[in-house]
């Protein structure tokens, strides 16, 4: 399956986004340590419309100490994130720091059950979405990981 550039390009910044979870205080480092790990996803819209299955199999994303890495199709995407479990819904945001997001932050807000992340976040950057939704005519983009057994 080929991949254009600009899809490459919003797949890392969803998965940027996924990354964005971790660094606070008490609660944020019960988040930060469950957010830890491989995270593969499951399902994803973008301006809600639903992603592609082949698409969502070449994406992995990686989340270590404050530390997200995202390979689309082998290509990475690096940068940071941080997360505030103390508001609600849950927020983070994501920085990218190497590779296509390079210089831009993305807000979003997140959900952690088991294994299991769901996270939404507006790719223009412009505000932290209110609730776990991709609308028509948004850039708002919302997807749930499973995490990845090793």
């Amino acid at each position: 399956m080929t991949i254009s550039p600009l899809m490459k390009h919003v797949l890392c910044t969803w998965l940027a986004a996924a990354a964005s979870l971790s660094a606070f205080a008490s609660n944020s480092n019960d988040d930060a340590s469950a957010l830890q790990g491989k995270w593969t996803p499951v399902t994803a819209e973008l301006g809600g419309q639903p992603m592609a299955g082949d698409a969502l199999k070449i994406i992995s994303l990686r989340m270590e100490n404050g530390k997200y890495e995202v390979f689309v199709g082998g290509e990475p995407d690096r940068g940071t994130y941080s997360v505030d479990p103390a508001t609600e819904p849950k927020s983070i945001t994501v920085v990218g720091i190497d590779g296509p997001n390079k210089g831009r932050s993305f807000p979003a807000i997140y959900e952690l059950n088991g294994d299991t992340l769901r996270i939404c976040y507006d790719l223009s950057g412009a505000r932290r979405p209110s609730g776990f939704k991709s609308v028509a005519g948004t850039k708002l983009y919302l997807v749930t990981y499973e995490r990845k057994k090793e």
